[in-house]
Formats: C-alpha cells, structure tokens, sequence
C-alpha cells in the first residue's frame, strides 16, 4: 500500500435488508442453505463495491458473512456449546446470555478463509480481514472447563494463529485483532493480554493490527461512556505496552469521542489507524470535520503512518447513513492529502 494516508473502515457495515434485520446486532439471517451462502457472497460484493466507489483504499468484507464479529468464530470451534448458555457480564459492562466452554477448545476447519479467498478474488487493492482478540473471546464466553481466563487465552490465541496464517496464505494483507477489552480489564492486559496477542499474531507477513475501542453505538456502551469522565484515558495502560509488542498497526477511537490526542504519541512508531468517523451518532461527518481530526493527529503520528478509519463497527446504522459516512472519511481525507502536497 503506497497510497498516502489509504483509508479503511474498522469492522462491519450494514448487511442488506434481504440478508438479516437491518440495525440489528445478532440479527438472524432470513436465508438459508445454499441461498443463505450466495446471499452472502452477494452481500460481500455489494460492500466492496461500496467501499471502492466511496474512495475506501483498504478493503474489507464489511463482516457480511457473520453475525456476531465474535460469536461467529467461535461457533466453529469444538470445546464450546452454544445450547448449554449462562448469562456473565460482558467487558463489565451489560449482562448476556453466552456459550459454555465445555471441553478442550480446538479449530478442526478454517472459519473464515474461503471468505477471505471469495473477497482477494473481488478487488485489486489491500484486503484486511478482522479476528476476534483472545482476551475479548475470553469475555464473551462462561468457561467451565480451563476455569482461568489466562489459560482459556492462550488456547484461543493458538488458534487465532493457525487461522491467521491461513487468511496471510489466501492473500489478506491485513489480520485485525478486535480487543476492545483491553479498555477494561488493564491488569490483565499487562499480565497476558498483550503476549496472548502477540502469539496470535505470531509468525505472520501480513501486517498485524489491534482494534481497541469503546464499543458500538448501543446504548450499554452509550451509558458506560458517560460514567467515564472528561477525559477517556484507558489508552494511556495499553498503548505503551502495545508500543513495545510485534503488533504493526493500533486501531483507536477518536471522533467525538473524549480520548485526548496527545495519547497518540505513547505508539510513537507504530501505524496508526485513526477513528475519524463516529459510530455512535447517524450525525453524517462534513469531509472538513474529518480532516479537522486528521490534521490534530498529525501532530503526534507521522503522515505516512496514519491510516483514516471509523471508530468501531456500522452494523446498527442504516446503510444510507454508513455509506455516507465513508463518502465523508474519504473525501475528508482528500482535504488532507492536498495540503500535504502543496
């Protein structure tokens, strides 16, 4: 990738209404069999075409192909049952109903690499392809089997590597590791959470990047954010940590949100992927807002290491209001490309 400042988004879009409940997070699907499998296949054509024609210069799947950016992934692993639920407390924050760890958690096929194959065979430009992070698998399950979050890491993070190392091979450019809860659980972070990701990553020559954010723009997350204060400093315990790690690229949130840019400089060295577009509000961004944001970060990351994004993930917008706002990250981003030229 040798555009400047190339622009992405975070995670998913929204899929289409024939597809799943729009705006809705876990929507089931409303096909099924070998439809639901070409409806998929439609549906991630329809958001690479979308994100080319709205000037988006790395290119994802828009998680069309599954429900839950975590979940979905660990349907596919043995050790889990999706019948036997309990209801635990997610990143500390809101109370869900989730699967049991059971037994000994293992990948006995690739989950989600003949998608990732699908999408490399669509576009010419850089692909990235998201993962669930190993601390955020851990906190979205309720283990009865390891009985230690540190050890049930490690495990998932053995086989976020196995299937990493095949999306590099299927032609990913980019292997996004979602950690949102590294926001939460700091202590944790310091004692695994990084090195679990590193082991995640391991091996890899595709570039490696780690998502942390504040969540979607749902109202737990919404109410959470409000008890946080002036000033949203949870990046200050992660970022130096991660500064020092094997990871290439750290994902943040910024627009609008209450993350003091100056933080940026504790990644000093690393790429970053800055949220210029806000994932809480259907307020559409002017093209001046984004570059408003990406000028202020410019101060602390190096132009040839930024990459424009979203804050999160768009699934709960309608889709006239997410493909507006990648309208506005690339043209914003426009704006900032010509004044470094001139």
């Amino acid at each position: 990738m040798h555009t400047l400042l190339p622009t992405s988004i975070v995670g998913s879009l929204p899929k289409p209404t024939w597809l799943a409940q729009p705006e809705t997070l876990w929507s089931p699907w409303k096909l099924e069999g070998d439809a639901l499998v070409e409806g998929k296949q439609d549906a991630l054509l329809i958001a690479v075409q979308e994100q080319s024609r709205r000037g988006i210069d790395i290119i994802s799947d828009g998680e069309q192909t599954r429900q839950h950016f975590v979940t979905t992934f660990i349907e596919h692993l043995s050790g889990v049952d999706f019948e036997q639920r309990k209801t635990v407390r997610i990143r500390d924050r809101y109370d869900a109903s989730v699967p049991t760890v059971v037994g000994a958690v293992s990948r006995e096929r690739p989950v989600f690499v003949d998608d990732a194959r699908f999408l490399r065979e669509t576009t010419d430009r850089p692909i990235k392809w998201t993962l669930p992070g190993p601390m955020t698998m851990v906190d979205t399950l309720y283990d009865d089997h390891y009985r230690s979050r540190e050890k049930l890491a490690w495990e998932f993070a053995t086989i976020l590597n196995q299937e990493a190392r095949e999306l590099e091979a299927a032609g990913v450019d980019i292997i996004q590791f979602d950690e949102p809860s590294f926001n939460v659980f700091f202590d944790e972070v310091k004692d695994w959470g990084v090195a679990t990701l590193e082991r995640a990553a391991e091996g890899l020559r595709a570039q490696t990047a780690v998502h942390i954010c504040y969540g979607y723009g749902i109202k737990a997350n919404t109410d959470w954010k409000a008890t946080l204060g002036s000033q949203w400093r949870q990046y200050e315990e992660s970022f130096p940590l991660l500064q020092r790690s094997a990871i290439d690229i750290v994902s943040l949130e910024c627009q609008h949100s209450h993350v003091p840019m100056d933080l940026i400089e504790l990644i000093r060295g690393k790429k970053v992927m800055l949220g210029a577009i806000d994932v809480a509000s259907e307020t559409i961004e002017t093209p001046q807002e984004v570059a408003d944001t990406l000028r202020r970060a410019l101060a602390f990351v190096d132009a040839d290491k930024l990459i424009p994004s979203t804050n999160c993930g768009m699934a709960p917008f309608p889709r006239d209001v997410a493909l507006a706002k990648l309208s506005s990250l690339s043209a914003g981003t426009n704006i900032i490309r010509e004044e470094l030229a001139s």
